[in-house]
């Protein structure tokens, strides 16, 4: 977790933007079920009318009221209206002194409620046996015909009837009476109940167009958000990779390299561009469910915590059962994707083998490896929804059961109650949200510390903290007592090489297959570093100079010829971003590319595709002798460069390379004598020692190994000896 949170910490404005746009969802989120328990209980069941204080009031009931009052609230019911006429209009409108006046005068404006009710009802009926408060009572007070005391005496009695009845159905019976004196005073209900629901429907479509604005531009800064941090990583990725010295290749492989800069990334986008959007919402709307159930004093707060702890305990099962096959499923990504690069980089070569079958096979085990855990983990979490939606149902049930009761009881009202079953499921929700997030999230996790690795690895290869700039520019390259083993190998492949490379001069080597070659010339653009002994550049330790002047004086090429999407020009200034056409064409007639070059329609702006598919491999091998050559560095290394060509070019491309690089250093890797008779210094490789130094003649006269190779490729003739010489030789 923590490794994905850090590459949110660039984007922390955007983050407390988010956050606000959150506040902004969530209080109107939580709005909406308050005005659908208004328009249910006020506007519906209260025919529009809020509060106990009448809005308008008859003369005669306006005197009627004050029958059951104190001295003090006579004086508050006096001053909140204002006569007009036969009415009295209610003069105070402001929520806080209404709700205070409601408090205030609700016991008496209900005595005066149910002396009307009770003198109705025993006019009907002909008895008050029904009534709730004794009317014989109530009508002796309303004719003066009991005292102050005997008034309070009956306040209690009928506040401690209250106290039984349940607030909700108090302030349904104190706003009936309201309603009643509305009507008596002329005013239209109905208008007022429209005027209300009108009133209430419109908030509840600007909280919605609200909520809606603030969902979209949560969406966009958290797209935003998740895109930044999947280019930011994929930036680093690449910038790190692209450091890394072929150790680090050999550590990582390709293929696992690419699934951690994709599908790993993409991983990590993904889960960052959501979480923005959940992991910071869910709680401030499970906060707010909270403490809104809790506002409406439902008593059914239990129903609430049993059912999370149900979901708690449930998510935490699945997550047992399926964090171990998340991790194993990256892994099996590699595989595939190891597999797949195999077998289409040597698609040739298995056609050629007959090896299809096979390989669809190995390639089926290992995308069966990954659908079984896939299917597992997907088969798993497929239970999520069902249960959650089976949790939230019998939530649901459960309220609509206890809040039947508490409504049969006069506690609870039916909006009420709505609001209740609506918060409970955002707070499930919220729960929902964090659980869906806590699926994704393991995944997530491993592919960021897969990225995370990548990233924290060290090239083994770096510049010193002050490295030294190339002073000399002469093209000496001294090997003093080199050994190389590769990291973690216990054998060395290369053992006290010792040699001086001069400019003006070829020095080849040559050996037996694995003897250590190419990996001798790696050492020198520093590819892997020396173990013991060091090689120097004009006297320079290249551990010291600066990389990039190092490699800025080396034209490699490599035993396999590397061509990039392009055209053949951009591939032959890849070297030399500033060289000229006439140069670029001088380094291609060198190198033996010039003709087929000039056969082509678009000649040197010739498509070259991926990997240079579209090219043979002789001339593959020709482009990436003459991109070398167009360099033109101090020092040349041909990494067996030749070996595509046949021995007619191979002669007249080393004719014309002469003359070329005759003030630069030439290190030649081959296979074939005839490719290096005429080389200055030929170093001769055994097992990863130098067995022998010297030119060709030299060679054949001192180096037993040298001979060896030299008669298995060259005759008698052109090796300068008679055939009885080579027979006694054999």
């Amino acid at each position: 977790m923590s490794k994905i949170f850090k590459n949110m910490v660039p984007y922390w404005k955007s983050m407390i933007i988010v956050f606000a746009l959150l506040l902004v969802q969530a209080w109107c989120d939580l709005s909406l079920p308050e005005y659908t328990s208004d328009i249910i209980d006020v506007g519906i069941q209260n025919s529009g009318v809020e509060h106990v204080l009448p809005e308008a009031v008859t003369a005669e009931e306006f005197e009627s009221a004050k029958l059951f009052m104190t001295e003090e609230e006579q004086t508050s019911w006096e001053q909140s209206y204002e006569k007009d006429g036969d009415i009295y209009r209610r003069s105070v409108n402001g929520e806080e002194e209404l709700d205070e006046l409601d408090e205030r005068l609700m016991l008496p404006l209900l005595m005066r409620y149910q002396m009307q009710t009770a003198m109705e009802s025993a006019t009907e009926s002909g008895s008050g046996e029904n009534s709730e408060v004794d009317a014989a009572a109530l009508s002796a007070l309303a004719a003066g015909g009991i005292s102050e005391e005997q008034l309070l005496a009956l306040r209690d009695t009928v506040s401690e009837t209250i106290d039984t009845m349940g607030s909700s159905l108090v302030k349904s019976m104190g706003v009936a009476y309201a309603v009643d004196c509305d009507k008596a005073a002329g005013l239209d209900i109905e208008k007022i109940q429209t005027s209300y629901l009108l009133s209430a429907g419109l908030k509840m479509v600007g909280m919605a167009l609200i909520m809606g604005v603030a969902t979209v531009l949560v969406g966009f800064f958290g797209s935003r958000i998740g895109a930044g941090i999947g280019r930011d990583l994929r930036d680093k990725t690449f910038k790190k990779v692209v450091s890394f010295s072929n150790a680090e290749m050999d550590k990582f492989s390709t293929a696992s390299l690419i699934t951690r800069s994709t599908n790993d990334i993409q991983q990590i986008q993904m889960v960052c561009a959501i979480m923005i959007r959940m992991i910071a919402y869910a709680p401030i709307l499970g906060i707010g469910g909270v403490i809104k159930i809790a506002q409406t004093g439902a008593g059914m707060g239990w129903i609430i915590v049993l059912a999370l702890v149900v979901i708690l305990g449930y998510v935490a099962v699945l997550m047992a059962v399926t964090m171990p096959k998340f991790k194993l499923m990256q892994k099996l990504v590699d595989k595939v994707n190891l597999v797949s690069r195999e077998i289409l980089t040597g698609l040739s070569v298995i056609r050629a083998f007959g090896r299809e079958k096979k390989e669809e096979e190995r390639f089926d085990d290992a995308n069966r490896d990954l659908t079984k855990t896939m299917l597992f983990t997907n088969r798993v979490m497929n239970f999520m929804m069902p249960g959650m939606m089976l949790i939230m149902n019998l939530l649901t049930v459960g309220i609509v059961w206890f809040g039947a009761h508490h409504i049969d009881e006069g506690t609870m009202q039916v909006g009420a109650m709505t609001a209740f079953i609506t918060y409970a499921m955002m707070i499930v929700m919220a729960f929902l949200m964090l659980t869906m997030l806590s699926i994704m999230l393991p995944r997530a996790a491993v592919a960021a510390e897969r990225i995370d690795e990548v990233i924290r690895t060290e090239s083994s290869i770096e510049d010193k903290e002050q490295p030294q700039e190339l002073k000399a520019q002469e093209g000496v390259v001294r090997f003093s007592h080199v050994s190389f083993r590769y990291p973690g190998a216990e054998t060395e492949v290369l053992k006290d090489i010792d040699f001086v490379a001069e400019p003006g001069k070829t020095t080849a080597i040559i050996g037996s297959t694995g003897c250590g070659k190419s990996t001798l010339v790696n050492l020198i653009p520093r590819l892997y570093d020396v173990t013991e002994g060091a090689v120097t550049v004009d006297g320079q330790d290249i551990r010291d100079i600066r990389m990039a002047d190092l490699r800025k004086e080396i034209g490699f090429v490599p035993q396999k010829g590397v061509l990039f999407s392009g055209t053949i020009a951009t591939n032959l200034r890849f070297g030399k971003a500033d060289a000229t056409d006439a140069q670029i064409q001088e380094a291609a007639s060198i190198a033996q590319a010039a003709d087929f070059i000039a056969e082509k329609s678009e000649g040197y702006e010739s498509p070259i595709a991926q990997g240079g598919s579209n090219v043979s491999g002789g001339q593959k091998q020709r482009l990436a002798i003459a991109r070398a050559i167009a360099k033109q560095p101090k020092i040349y290394i041909f990494d067996d460069s030749f070996s595509a060509l046949d021995l007619k070019t191979d002669a007249a491309l080393r004719k014309a390379l002469v003359a070329k690089v005759k003030n630069s250093t030439v290190i030649i890797v081959a296979q074939r004598i005839s490719t290096i008779l005429h080389a200055e210094q030929i170093l001769v490789l055994d097992e990863g020692r130098i067995v022998g130094k010297g030119t060709h003649e030299e060679l054949l006269k001192n180096c037993d190994t040298y001979r060896q190779i030299a008669k298995s490729q060259l005759s008698a003739k052109e090796l300068g000896m008679e055939e009885s010489e080579v027979s006694v030789n054999e």
